[in-house]
C-alpha cells in the first residue's frame, strides 16, 4: 500500500529489501481473491445475523489477509523513510510474515467451519505472535532513530492498537471454549471490530495517506498541526468508545465517540483537498483517482453507523450493520489499496530489477511494469460491484447481491493478474 519515497535532501531512498515486502503483497492479493469467491458463494449471509460463521470468515480474511497483510508488508518499507533511519530487524519482518501467514488460514477455516477449539485458538495465537514481532520492530526502529515524524507516531500508535485488537480477539476466541469474561464473546464483537477499524486501519491509513497523497500529487502542502489534531480526535473517539462500551452505557453515548472520529475524518478530507488544490501535477492518474475516491468513501461507514445506532434499540439494524462492515472492508479500505498498490508496487519491483542496470542505458519507467488497461478494467468492475452489492444489501435482493459479487470477483481476478505481471516482471532480452 505504501512505496519508496526519495529523501529530497539526500536523493537517497531509504527502503527495506524487496524480499521483506513482496511476500505480503502476493499473500494479500490471493486473500482478496478468496474473499470475493466466498462472498459470491455465500451472498445469503446478508439476510442473516452478522454473527454467522461465513460472515466471520469473510470479515477476517478481508481484515487480516487482505488489508492487514498488505499494510504490514508495505509499512516495513515506509517506516525507514518516516524516521530517516532503517528497519531495526529484517528477521522480525520475516517472522511477522511467517506467523501471520500461517495463522490467518487457521482463523478463517476455524470461523468457516466454526471450530471454536484448537483450530481457532492456533490461528489466534500465531497471528498474535506475528503482530507482536511487527510491533517490536516498529517500536525499536522508531526508538533507535533520531527523527520522530508525526507520521511515525501514527504508525506507532496504530501498531499498538493492532496488537490490542488481536490480543483481545485471542481472549474472545478462548472465551468461546471457557467463559472467563463477564459476558459472552458475541457481546464484545463490536468493541473488537472497532479497535481494529479505528485504531489500526483508520489511524495508519490517515497517517500514511496524508504523506503519500501530497507526494504523488506533487503537492508541497503540509500541516503537522492539523495532523496532530486528527491524531487526537481519532484516538479520543476510540478511547471514549471503549469506555462507554465496556461500562455498558446507553448507545446514545456512542454519538460522542462518533463525532470525535468524524471530526478527524473531516479534517483528513480537508487535508487531502488542500493538497489536491495546490498540486503541481495538474493531471491526476487513475490510481490516484481511485485512492482519492476512497477518502470520500470514508463517510459511508459513518453514515451507516449513524443509522445502526438509530435502529439499535429496536434491533432493526442487522442489515445496516452488514452494510456498515461492507462499506469499510470492500469500500473504503479496498479502494485505497487498489489505488495505492499500482502507485507503489511498480517502484519496488523496478528497484529489484533495474537498480543495478540503470547505468547500462534506457530502462522502462515504473508505470510500464503493469497494465493500465487491466487497471482501468479492474477499477470499473470494482466500482460497479461495490455499488450494486451495496444496493443489494439495502434491498435484500439476491439478484443484486449475486451480480455485485460477480463484478467484485472480476475485479479481484484482474487485480491478482496485474499484480502478478508486476511482481514477476523480467527485463526484455537485448
Amino acid at each position: 500500500m505504501f512505496g519508496p519515497i526519495t529523501n529530497s535532501q539526500t536523493g537517497l531512498q531509504k527502503t527495506t529489501t524487496y524480499k521483506v515486502v513482496l511476500p505480503f503483497y502476493m499473500y494479500a492479493a490471493v486473500s482478496f481473491l478468496i474473499a470475493t469467491i466466498l462472498l459470491l458463494l455465500h451472498t445469503d449471509i446478508f439476510s442473516q445475523h452478522y454473527f454467522h460463521p461465513y460472515t466471520l470468515a469473510i470479515t477476517h480474511i478481508m481484515a487480516l489477509g487482505w488489508g492487514t497483510m498488505i499494510i504490514l508488508g508495505a509499512s516495513h518499507q515506509l517506516l525507514p523513510v518516516l524516521i530517516e533511519g532503517k528497519l531495526d530487524s529484517d528477521l522480525l519482518a520475516y517472522l511477522t510474515f511467517i506467523f501471520t501467514a500461517i495463522g490467518i488460514p487457521f482463523l478463517v477455516v476455524g470461523f468457516y467451519i466454526f471450530h471454536v477449539g484448537w483450530v481457532l485458538q492456533t490461528g489466534a495465537v500465531l497471528v498474535n505472535i506475528g503482530v507482536l514481532c511487527y510491533l517490536s520492530n516498529v517500536i525499536s526502529s522508531i526508538y533507535e532513530s533520531k527523527k520522530h515524524d508525526v507520521h511515525a507516531w501514527y504508525m506507532a500508535a496504530a501498531s499498538i492498537w493492532l496488537f490490542v485488537t488481536t490480543f483481545f480477539g485471542l481472549l474472545l476466541v478462548l472465551n468461546f471454549s471457557k467463559s472467563f469474561l463477564p459476558s459472552d464473546s458475541v457481546t464484545y464483537l463490536s468493541l473488537h471490530a472497532h479497535l481494529g477499524i479505528i485504531g489500526w486501519f483508520l489511524l495508519l491509513v490517515v497517517g500514511v495517506a496524508s504523506r503519500l497523497i501530497p507526494m504523488f500529487l506533487i503537492s508541497k502542502y503540509t500541516n503537522d498541526k492539523a495532523l496532530w489534531r486528527i491524531f487526537i480526535f481519532v484516538n479520543a473517539g476510540l478511547v471514549s468508545f471503549i469506555g462507554f462500551r465496556w461500562a455498558m452505557f446507553s448507545p446514545l453515548y456512542y454519538y460522542v465517540s462518533l463525532v470525535l472520529v468524524l471530526l478527524g475524518i473531516i479534517l483528513f478530507g480537508k487535508h487531502c483537498y488542500l493538497a489536491y488544490k495546490v498540486r503541481i501535477r495538474k493531471s491526476v492518474d487513475e490510481q490516484m483517482k481511485i485512492s482519492l475516491l476512497s477518502v470520500g468513501q470514508m463517510l459511508l461507514p459513518v453514515i451507516s453507523l449513524c443509522v445502526v445506532l438509530f435502529f439499535l434499540p429496536d434491533n432493526k439494524g442487522t442489515s445496516i450493520s452488514l452494510l456498515y462492515g461492507f462499506c469499510i472492508f470492500f469500500g473504503w479500505l479496498t479502494a485505497i489499496i487498489l489505488g495505492m498498490t499500482f502507485k507503489t508496487l511498480p517502484f519496488i519491483v523496478w528497484n529489484r530489477v533495474y537498480h543495478e542496470r540503470a547505468y547500462e542505458g534506457a530502462t522502462p519507467v515504473p508505470k510500464e511494469l503493469f497494465s493500465e488497461k487491466l487497471f482501468n478494467s479492474m477499477s470499473i468492475a470494482y466500482l460497479i460491484g461495490f455499488i450494486i452489492f451495496a444496493i443489494g444489501i439495502t434491498l435484500q435482493s439476491s439478484v443484486w447481491l449475486k451480480s455485485g459479487a460477480i463484478a467484485l470477483l472480476v475485479a479481484a481476478i484482474l487485480y491478482v493478474f496485474n499484480t502478478g505481471i508486476t511482481i514477476f516482471h523480467q527485463p526484455k532480452k537485448q
